[in-house]
């Protein structure tokens, strides 16, 4: 199997530097059949996650589509630099004009394909609503549309769980010293009573580009409506996968795979 190349990066904010990763395939593509200018796919992590939690699905999205493949880790998370404050209630929507409009810019990447896992799939939609064309496609993975009852029961029982002795430990392993920051701007923010009418309609009713939702029907974090409603109203398509939970990249991988390379390969995105 021809062998994917990795590259770090730092990216400088104002607030501290946020670490990336791009995957490049070799140039020859034999089964994408991608144009050497294919645009790359930036992946945007969920609410506990970062790089490394990608693990090999960035190589493997690389390999079996012949695109480049970006992921970075938002300020707080992972190796990017403590974040200097809380998370505005707001900040689904705001990732689009923060953290990845810097990694757009200092990748000089003027078409790319977002694509995000939970609450980054709700961050893919503001950053494919805000850059307009430069999106070519928009790609969600379990991600939440609204707070829905069955999200915010699930966010409840993980914050008991990460609450027991031992457990923060789980994400010190790839958040260091930020594990306890990292956990309080999950919870905190979905149960805060002001949370409570977040959606992203408006958002998803500004997208113009190509969209897939895919969603597990175990997804214990969020109902199949979630990648419904993204469907409707971009009027795009949406996949349920049976039997399958939150992470449908870890738990169903060929299919994902092979769900997004026919997707891109279709319209040549």
């Amino acid at each position: 199997m021809p062998t994917i190349t990795s590259v770090d990066f730092f990216i400088p904010t104002g607030r501290g530097q946020l670490f990336a990763r791009r995957w490049t395939p070799p140039a020859h593509r034999p089964r994408s059949h991608q144009p050497e200018d294919a645009p790359p796919i930036v992946l945007l992590h969920d609410s506990l996650g970062c790089v490394e939690l990608w693990r090999d699905f960035p190589e493997r999205l690389a390999q079996s589509t012949g695109r480049a493949v970006i992921a970075y880790d938002r300020l707080g998370f992972g190796r990017s630099d403590p974040h200097p404050g809380t998370l505005d209630l707001r900040f689904v929507h705001d990732e689009a004009d923060d953290g990845f409009r810097l990694v757009r810019e200092h990748l000089a990447l003027d078409r790319f394909v977002a694509m995000g896992h939970s609450v980054g799939g709700g961050m893919a939609v503001a950053c494919a609503a805000r850059h307009g064309r430069l999106c070519q496609g928009l790609i969600t993975v379990s991600a939440q549309s609204f707070a829905e009852d069955r999200t915010l029961a699930g966010i409840r029982e993980a914050g008991h769980s990460f609450a027991q002795p031992g457990q923060l430990d789980r994400l010190m392993k790839y958040h260091g010293d930020k594990a306890a920051w990292v956990l309080s701007a999950w919870v905190d923010n979905w149960l805060a009573p002001g949370f409570a009418d977040w959606k992203l309609d408006d958002e998803l009713r500004r997208v113009d580009c190509p969209v897939l939702a895919l969603h597990g029907d175990q997804d214990e974090y969020g109902s199949p409506a979630h990648a419904e409603r993204i469907a409707r109203l971009t009027q795009g398509r949406a996949v349920i996968l049976e039997g399958c939970g939150h992470v449908p990249h870890r738990e169903q991988s060929e299919r994902v795979l092979a769900l997004i390379g026919d997707w891109l390969q279709d319209a040549r995105r």
